[in-house]
C-alpha cells in the first residue's frame, strides 16, 4: 500500500471542465441558479467558478492540441444522453428544489420519493445534469 506522504494528490484539488455552447449564459445560471462564485475569467470563452468546495471550468467548443491531439472539446451533443452528471446532497430535498425553480432552473420532474432517498433532476442550459438527493435511510 502507498504511503500517504507519497500520494502525488495529496495537496491537489478537483476541477471538472464543462463544454458550454454559450459561456456567458452558463455562467449567469451556474451563479444566478446554483450559486456558485466567480473566481476569474480568462480567453474571453472561459469562466472558473467555486461550487460547494468544488471547481468548475466553463469552455467553448475547442480543437485538438498538442497535448491531446486527437481529442476535440464539445457540448452535449444530445442533452438527454448522459456521460456525467453532479450529485448533490441536501438535507431537504422539497425545499431545495422550491429554491432552485425559483431562481429559474427547470426540473425534469417534481421531488420523486424512493423511500430511503428522494430526489430530482435539472439540466444546466447545455443538458449537463444535476440531482439533489435527500438520503432519508
Amino acid at each position: 500500500m502507498e504511503n500517504a506522504n507519497q500520494n502525488p494528490f495529496n495537496k491537489s484539488e478537483l476541477t471538472t471542465i464543462l463544454v458550454v455552447s454559450d459561456v456567458q449564459k452558463s455562467k449567469v445560471f451556474y451563479q444566478k441558479v446554483l450559486g456558485s462564485e466567480l473566481f476569474r475569467e480568462y480567453g474571453g470563452d472561459s469562466v472558473v467558478l467555486k461550487f460547494l468546495g468544488h471547481w468548475i471550468l466553463l469552455v467553448s467548443s475547442g480543437e485538438p492540441t498538442a497535448d491531446k491531439p486527437d481529442i476535440r472539446f464539445e457540448p452535449p451533443a444530445q442533452p438527454n444522453k448522459v456521460g456525467h452528471a453532479y450529485t448533490i446532497r441536501v438535507e431537504d430535498c422539497q425545499h431545495s428544489y422550491e429554491i432552485l425553480k425559483a431562481r429559474g432552473a427547470e426540473f425534469i420532474t417534481p421531488p420523486y420519493d424512493w423511500g430511503a432517498e428522494i430526489r430530482c433532476f435539472f439540466q444546466d442550459p447545455d443538458g449537463h445534469l444535476f440531482e439533489i438527493s435527500e438520503y432519508r435511510g
